[in-house]
């Protein structure tokens, strides 16, 4: 649904339509790519439209998350999951994370989702992903 970026940690992300993503690094010009196990977060667009109804005027990437995923309930998927979208693979690292500073959204809701329902994964192929293609559970 989305592909979002943001060039400094701590700011929302937003939606750049198409990402590359590099093999054991991450999304080129995201500023949590790197040799680390939390490379890209991913959040599922029926959670964020849900989170939407309860209030919260966000857009894609207000949670941090890099893609926004349709169709695929991504925090039940366990550590070591492969997704695969076009030519890119992911593997499942992490779910959720413990969140240290209450991000804007937290403080305007009293809550963020992505602490309990996003997932973070690491480029085990690299590969171009654009707004609308389709990803699926290996």
């Amino acid at each position: 649904m989305a592909v979002c970026i943001s060039e400094k940690k701590g700011t929302q992300k937003y939606n750049v339509n198409t990402i590359h993503l590099i093999k054991d690094f991450g999304i080129k010009g995201d500023a949590h790519a790197g040799k680390w196990h939390r490379q890209v977060s991913l959040l599922s667009y029926e959670e964020i439209q849900q989170f939407k109804e309860r209030g919260a005027e966000i857009d894609h990437g207000a949670f941090g998350e890099n893609l926004v995923v349709q169709g695929i309930i991504l925090n039940e998927l366990p550590i070591g999951t492969q997704l695969k979208c076009n030519e890119v693979i992911l593997e499942v690292t992490q779910i959720g994370k413990e969140c240290h500073h209450h991000c804007q959204i937290y403080q305007k809701m009293g809550e963020c989702i992505m602490p309990k329902l996003g997932i973070f994964a690491r480029v085990l192929q690299g590969g171009i992903i654009h707004n609308g293609d389709t990803m699926e559970v290996c």
